[in-house]
């Protein structure tokens, strides 16, 4: 079994669907930061069979919001002189602000600069855009 050591000051993000981990990186800019981060691929979940975690060596502010869309089952945990002192389950959020944008090419978004995208969360569990609705469809690969 892999050993990891424990932080002592830093940041946790916990139960990352398997394989998920190097979008978040990227996402949150992880390779421009000046501490150790460590990503664990795969790791044996009794709960979600296969996860990924990621330790950040330093706190830092992580954007829950898009953690949050992209994956609602992930923990943030801070750990500070070794101990976890704070554990936040993330959600859904109601309203997303510059995470994804809008492509419909008539909404105001795509033809004025320095606008936000802002996206509503539905009944429906979907995002549609706060200006003209367009429900948000992801990219298929």
């Amino acid at each position: 079994m892999l050993n990891i050591d424990s932080l002592q000051n830093g940041i946790v993000i916990d139960h990352i669907k398997a394989g998920a981990s190097m979008t978040i990186y990227d996402l949150l800019k992880l390779g421009k930061l000046d501490c150790c981060v460590a990503i664990i691929k795969n790791a044996r979940s009794a709960k979600y069979g296969r996860k990924d975690i990621i330790k950040i060596d330093g706190e830092i502010d992580v954007d829950l919001d898009m953690l949050g869309f992209l994956d609602p089952n992930i923990t943030v945990c801070t750990i500070r002189d070794g101990k976890l002192v704070e554990k936040k389950k993330l959600v859904l959020p109601k309203k997303l602000e510059n995470v994804i944008k809008c492509r419909n090419p008539r909404c105001i978004t795509s033809a004025e600069e320095g606008i936000d995208h802002i996206f509503l969360l539905g009944e429906n569990k979907r995002y549609r855009c706060a200006y003209c609705e367009q429900e948000y469809e992801p990219k298929r690969s």
